[in-house]
């Protein structure tokens, strides 16, 4: 097969399929009829001469074979579509586009109400959406253009994805306001004396906080172990159970008010949050756009949430290839 032998529209085929596995939604998403969608199926079939999707329970499996070959096509496509976007600059005020952003649970209120209170009026066609992504997936997302930007905790990615530091965020304990053992502040002993909620998404493992503690020969007592920060915020304003993060868990509440935040007791070290994007991006227009927003929001944030102390913007931009704690990087 020679590319100039080839209708380079069936691979956007291709790529609609493997993302919304049908070809009733890929139908909807690229806007074709089904006999469309149907018969550059077929062509990808006699072309590859597999059958590249199994129906299994109302669902297009990919074969083997198709789960080679995405992440290339993919990449292909986000370039072309960068060719494009240099031909054409993008206009924020004018431009439709959807930007897929990774990021971790205790920053997604914070920082989406930055980045929408920024935008809503300069970039009324901009979409935002943000989503969970593994990080042992984040650079392959990240090349195949199915993340625009990530922002999560140091990892240890290639120099094909670039980071930059935006925000520090600072370790905090909260209790609930009324908390009967607890005066105007917090000291070690009264610390592990109290029983902790933990919030990580690991099933095996320890969370950050306890990483750090471990460092420090110190173990505190976990009643409560769950998947994210809201749920823990609930749980601690209406019992006397501590939870220790960073100073944006608060803003997930309502009303914040329910909670007393302290200083930690113990000194750990802060998360530390950096914005990624793949190496491809570095001068695509859109993409820079996005990430200056995102700086914008992260400043907003230091000066807001994290205004007394709690946190502060950082930048520093590099080119990959660290190293970190593996019981860190791992998801």
């Amino acid at each position: 097969m020679h590319v100039r032998d080839i209708d380079l529209n069936l691979f956007v085929v291709f790529d609609a399929i493997y993302s919304e596995g049908g070809v009733s939604r890929a139908c909807f998403r690229l806007n074709l009829t089904q006999p469309a969608v149907s018969h550059a199926l077929g062509r990808l079939r006699a072309m590859f001469n597999d059958p590249l999707f199994v129906r299994r329970h109302h669902v297009m499996t990919p074969t083997p074979l198709a789960r080679q070959i995405i992440t290339t096509v993919r990449q292909a496509l986000n370039g072309l579509e960068t060719t494009l976007t240099h031909t054409n600059r993008f206009d924020p005020a004018k431009t439709p586009k959807r930007f897929v952003v990774g990021l971790r649970n205790n920053l997604e209120a914070p920082m989406l109400s930055a980045l929408m209170n920024r935008i809503s009026t300069q970039a009324p066609l901009v979409e935002i959406a943000t989503v969970r992504c593994e990080r042992n997936n984040l650079e392959r997302e990240l090349a195949a253009g199915t993340l625009d930007v990530a922002i999560d905790t140091l990892l240890p990615l290639s120099s094909e994805v670039r980071r930059e530091q935006i925000l520090t965020e600072h370790i905090a304990v909260f209790a609930r306001r009324d908390h009967p053992a607890l005066g105007t502040r917090l000291d070690k002993k009264t610390y592990l004396r109290m029983e902790h909620v933990c919030v990580t998404s690991r099933r095996s493992g320890i969370s950050f906080e306890d990483f750090q503690f471990q460092r420090l020969g110190i173990k505190r007592t976990v009643r409560l172990t769950c998947q994210n920060f809201t749920t823990a915020c609930h749980v601690v304003a209406r019992n006397d159970m501590l939870l220790t993060a960073s100073g944006s868990a608060a803003s997930l509440l309502e009303r914040p008010g329910l909670l007393r935040q302290f200083p930690c007791p113990f000194r750990i070290s802060p998360h530390l949050n950096y914005m990624y994007w793949h190496a491809t991006a570095d001068e695509d227009t859109t993409n820079q756009w996005l990430r200056e927003q995102l700086r914008a929001a992260a400043c907003v944030l230091a000066r807001s949430h994290f205004g007394r102390g709690n946190g502060r913007v950082a930048k520093t931009t590099a080119k990959g290839g660290l190293s970190v704690p593996a019981g860190l990087a791992a998801e």
